[in-house]
């Protein structure tokens, strides 16, 4: 048992925790949800994981086109494989394809998230002065 305790304290919890790795569901948020938390984990971190397993792949390739697209974000590695993933119904593993994309803001970054942030100001007031 000491052993077991042991190997448990010992156990690096930054390399299977990322602050900057968002794992994206197909079925839970929203396209846009991600896209903008994307946004937000490259302001903080400089940087941004995106992983997903199975038919969330699509979902994740979309995100990192809408921001490379945009200008905000440059590809700096793909990594693609297969892990296994006990299957409850059948009682055996079954693999599925996984994709991590890591992506790091653009130069101009920066200036492209203020201009968006001015618009929406823009934009809030001329609302406001309607109502």
């Amino acid at each position: 048992m000491e052993g077991i305790t042991e190997g448990v304290n010992n156990i690096n919890i930054s390399d299977s925790y990322k602050k900057n790795r968002i794992q994206v569901s197909n079925t839970k948020k929203p396209l846009f949800f991600y896209v903008n938390l994307a946004k937000r984990y490259m302001q903080q971190h400089n940087e941004v994981e995106l992983s997903a397993l199975g038919m969330a792949i699509a979902t994740v390739v979309t995100v990192a086109e809408i921001l490379k697209n945009n200008g905000l974000a440059v590809e700096k590695k793909i990594m693609t494989s297969t892990v296994d993933i006990k299957d409850d119904s059948r009682g055996r593993p079954v693999q599925k394809a996984k994709i991590e994309i890591v992506l790091g803001k653009t130069a101009n970054f920066d200036e492209l998230m203020a201009a968006a942030a001015a618009e929406d100001g823009e934009n809030g007031d001329i609302e406001e002065q309607s109502a």
